[in-house]
């Protein structure tokens, strides 16, 4: 199990390595991740996406269906560790408690692509190592 960021979500939808890391292992590792993740890849994309000049509906619909293989946890239940999380988030921005707070709840890393989330006692993996993990949790 490996708790997802939004920037992974949208990466994605953008790329080619991390959807096919997210389908090659949606049956041996569970990918789970705060609900805020989905709204907050939801808003980005369409900016990005005509940024980058690519179809709005397509990425969207793209989205949704990456979406499918992650497992999402409601805001009731990653409330529980607000507090804890909040504290291991000071200083850094407040708004991604709830990330931390699921990787404390399943007790579980974060796949991510930026620092935001180093030093807050929750282990990380970025895309260019993460096969190593998903590895040896799907064996």
């Amino acid at each position: 199990m490996i708790v997802v960021d939004a920037n992974i979500l949208i990466r994605a939808v953008l790329g080619k390595k991390v959807r096919a890391l997210l389908r090659r292992y949606v049956g041996t590792c569970e990918f789970v991740a705060p609900v805020l993740v989905f709204r907050e890849a939801r808003e980005n994309l369409p900016h990005i996406l005509r940024r980058r000049s690519f179809a709005l509906d397509t990425g969207l619909a793209s989205l949704d269906s990456i979406c499918g293989l992650v497992s999402f946890i409601e805001p009731k239940t990653c409330g529980l560790l607000e507090s804890r999380a909040r504290k291991r988030l000071f200083l850094r921005d407040d708004d991604d408690w709830p990330i931390v707070a699921t990787a404390l709840l399943v007790n579980y890393p974060i796949w991510i692509e930026d620092t935001d989330f180093f030093g807050c006692g929750v282990a990380t993996w970025t895309s260019d190592r993460v096969e190593i993990y998903l590895a040896q949790s799907a064996a």
